[in-house]
């Protein structure tokens, strides 16, 4: 009952979390506030813009500033600590950590989750109670498009990390609670309503809200009692539309979703030829799921693609050809395994949900069709299978 209660707020490079901190800390109605700030510079600007803007009652509330890598990996350890110090401090009604803004939320979640060797987890002594995003209101859906990489804004976590902008604002948005949209102020009312309409497709679950300067109610990102792990975990609208949970289409903006389900493999060739075709069935934002090739025919692929941005490869081996031996033991995974098995197929199919603006969903159909082995190709067999041409490559030599 006594633990700490810890608002994470997230968001791309210049979306305005620091000016929403600052917001807060000026409103923060008597509460004794903790901040932890992370910026990936040796100087951390955020935290000099909150000590500048904010006077902080130093016997009672504390800035903890850290630089030199990001929360989310780097510096999990000292995150870790950091949070249970202040924690066992008692002296604080609430904490608030700004990450920097190329870090994604859910392994910073999962440092709550975590126990080290001796058994102790930061969930004993404080309660993550909400992850708060923050949206550029003007750039969002142009970033999101644009497939960039964070290279080429000079914002990297090291040489290896070679994600994309568009990865890392669908990690910020699908993993939240509440989504804030900055710079309202800034764009048309249609604008902004359709950017709600698209944001609450990606994030059926999280609570979505304008604001002009950071300023926003507090009871809507502290005490709010919103985050739960495992449903933060599934709530992406993508997810939700693969179980069957439909979500109503937006009408007035035309965003809609589908679930496309087969059980042929698709030729090779004509699949890659669809996905490498100028997409123009409307505005595809997000897609994903798993595809089977006949050429692979023992291999499920993986796809993903977020608005520009499309990646497809080696996700693992279907259950089929899988020795029963080597399955899981436990009767729920068994469970999970049984629910995708058809006795001619087994688990292998053809399984990807798309969500977009104004997508003839019929066309899209009728397209991944026709990918599908004929009756003719089908009757050739295994064997034949392999022969077809695959420019899809070695996927064992691209994932090693």
């Amino acid at each position: 009952m006594n633990r700490l209660p810890v608002t994470v707020l997230s968001g791309f490079l210049g979306a305005g979390k620091s000016t929403l901190l600052n917001h807060v800390l000026r409103n923060r109605e008597n509460l004794r506030v903790a901040v932890i700030v992370n910026d990936m510079s040796e100087i951390n600007i955020d935290g000099s813009e909150v000590q500048r803007d904010v006077s902080l009652n130093r016997a009672e509330e504390k800035l903890v500033e850290m630089s030199n890598g990001c929360i989310c990996c780097t510096l999990r350890e000292d995150l870790l600590e950091e949070v249970s110090r202040l924690a066992n401090d008692g002296r604080f009604d609430y904490l608030l950590i700004e990450s920097t803004g190329i870090s994604e939320p859910l392994p910073v979640a999962e440092t709550f989750t975590f126990r080290d060797e001796s058994g102790q987890s930061l969930a004993d002594i404080a309660r993550l109670d909400a992850m708060v995003t923050v949206v550029d209101g003007l750039n969002f859906l142009q970033d999101y498009q644009a497939a960039e990489s964070l290279e080429s804004r000079g914002e990297t976590l090291g040489e290896e990390d070679e994600r994309s902008i568009t990865d890392l604002l669908i990690e910020q948005v699908e993993f939240a609670d509440v989504i804030l949209i900055s710079k309202v102020d800034l764009i048309s009312s249609s604008e902004r309503l359709e950017l709600m309409a698209i944001l609450k497709r990606l994030n059926s679950q999280a609570e979505i809200l304008p604001m002009v300067m950071g300023a926003v109610p507090l009871g809507k990102i502290l005490d709010t009692g919103r985050f739960d792990f495992e449903r933060a975990a599934q709530a992406p609208g993508w997810l939700k539309e693969l179980r069957g949970e439909h979500v109503p289409e937006t009408e007035e903006y035309g965003i809609a979703s589908t679930a496309y389900r087969a059980r042929r493999p698709f030729h090779p060739q004509r699949f890659f030829d669809f996905i490498n075709q100028p997409w123009t069935n409307g505005k595809l934002l997000r897609s994903k799921g798993f595809f089977w090739l006949a050429s692979k025919h023992q291999d499920a692929g993986s796809w993903s693609q977020a608005g520009g941005l499309m990646r497809h490869g080696f996700a693992g081996r279907w259950w089929r050809f899988v020795p029963k031996a080597q399955w899981p033991q436990d009767e729920e995974s068994t469970q999970v395994i049984m629910r995708s098995w058809l006795a001619q197929t087994g688990d292998c199919r053809q399984e990807l949900v798309f969500i977009g603006q104004n997508i003839d969903f019929a066309r899209l159909t009728a397209d991944l069709d026709g990918c599908l082995l004929t009756d003719e190709e089908m009757a050739i067999g295994v064997e034949g299978w392999k022969q077809m041409s695959d420019p899809f490559g070695d996927w064992y030599g691209e994932v090693a």
